[in-house]
């Protein structure tokens, strides 16, 4: 397994993963989201703010974020290979291209919301804590802050 910068000639074995766990994250509903959201990874891509995990040709884990914002925006790894410390080494190599003085943030699931149960954990182990209640995609979502 390589972790890497994702590069925009793998936005479709990227988006490939996108479609398998879309139904946990709120926003990616239709097929109009769906291209949206494939117009969104080509641009982080192009910043070099898209992280992968791959497996031979096969992208299993992919994460987004923003420098400018100091936030984490997306993560999802494919189930068939979570609990392997995937989403922790991705989170470790986003954290050594930020700005290491600034906290950074992240929004999952409400507390109680149970699609968010295992995404609350794993932030909570890597030492976010919980800040404030928002709504995104119409969806309550609670900010976790690592200080940093």
């Amino acid at each position: 397994m390589e972790i890497e910068l994702g590069r925009e000639c793998d936005v479709d074995n990227w988006m490939q993963l996108v479609n398998k766990v879309k139904d946990s994250f709120p926003g990616l509903e239709t097929k109009e989201a769906l291209e949206e959201h494939r117009h969104t990874v080509l641009g982080f891509m192009r910043k070099g703010s898209a992280i992968c995990a791959r497996v031979n040709d096969q992208i299993v884990a992919a994460l987004l974020f923003s420098r400018e914002d100091s936030m984490l925006c997306f993560l999802a790894v494919d189930e068939n290979y979570r609990r392997q410390r995937i989403a922790e080494k991705m989170v470790t190599c986003m954290l050594s291209l930020m700005n290491e003085k600034r906290d950074v943030a992240v929004t999952t699931y409400r507390e109680g919301v149970p699609e968010g149960i295992a995404a609350r954990a794993f932030y909570k182990r890597l030492g976010f804590v919980e800040g404030k209640l928002t709504e995104e995609f119409g969806s309550p979502v609670q900010e976790l802050i690592l200080k940093r």
